[in-house]
C-alpha cells in the first residue's frame, strides 16, 4: 500500500472515529465549555427535556468517565496476569450499563443513540435522574442522592445499599460539591 492511500485511510478513520479525549482543563466549567460548545449545548438540551440541571449533569460526567467518550471499566485479571473481561460493561460518557441503556432506549425510542455520543449520554443521565425523581423522591436538584441512585440502580439506592459504603458516601459528597463548584463558574462564563 502506498505511503499516499495509507495516510488517507488514516484521515478517514481519524475523522470518523470522534474526539474522545477529555477536555483540559476539568476543575474549571467555563474552560470545558469553550474547548467543547457542544457539551453545554448538550447538557442544556437535556435540562430542558428533563429538568436535571447543567451542573449536576457535569458533575457526574466528571466522576463517571473524566469527560473520556469512550471511558470503560478496567480489565480484571485472575492470578494477576490472566485477563478476565471488564469489572462490568459500563461504557461512555455516562458509564451506563448495556442492560440500564437498552432500558433507556427501549422507554424513549432513541434507537440510534449511543453512549460515546456527549448528547445521547446526558440525556441518559435526564431520563434516568428523572426517574429516580419519580420513583424515589430525590429531587433533580440533589447532586448527592441522585449521584448514589445512579450509581447503586434504584433498587439499591431503595434498599440502602449506599449506607454500607463509606468510600462511596463520600463520592457522592464529591460529586455535590462539584456540581456546587460548577453552577458558580457556569453563571460567571454564561453571560
Amino acid at each position: 500500500m502506498s505511503r499516499l492511500l495509507r495516510a488517507s485511510v488514516f484521515l478517514l478513520v481519524a475523522a470518523c472515529g470522534g474526539n474522545y479525549s477529555a477536555p483540559s482543563r476539568l476543575d474549571d466549567a467555563c474552560a470545558i465549555v469553550n474547548q467543547r460548545p457542544e457539551y453545554l449545548s448538550a447538557m442544556r438540551s437535556t435540562e430542558a427535556r428533563w429538568g436535571v440541571p447543567v451542573a449536576i449533569q457535569m458533575a457526574t460526567i466528571y466522576q463517571e468517565s473524566k469527560f473520556v467518550g469512550n471511558a470503560r471499566t478496567p480489565h480484571t485479571y485472575a492470578l494477576g496476569i490472566i485477563p478476565m473481561g471488564r469489572a462490568s460493561s459500563a461504557y461512555g460518557y455516562s458509564q451506563a450499563l448495556d442492560g440500564t441503556w437498552d432500558d433507556y432506549v427501549a422507554q424513549t425510542g432513541r434507537w440510534r443513540a449511543r453512549r460515546d455520543n456527549i448528547a445521547d449520554a446526558t440525556d441518559f443521565m435526564g431520563w434516568y435522574m428523572d426517574q429516580s425523581a419519580r420513583g424515589l423522591g430525590i429531587p433533580k436538584t440533589d447532586a448527592q442522592n441522585q449521584y448514589l441512585a445512579y450509581h447503586e440502580g434504584r433498587t439499591g439506592y431503595a434498599r440502602g445499599s449506599h449506607l454500607q459504603k463509606g468510600w462511596l458516601m463520600g463520592v457522592s459528597n464529591q460529586v455535590a460539591q462539584r456540581a456546587v463548584l460548577y453552577d458558580t463558574q457556569l453563571q460567571y462564563c454564561r453571560g
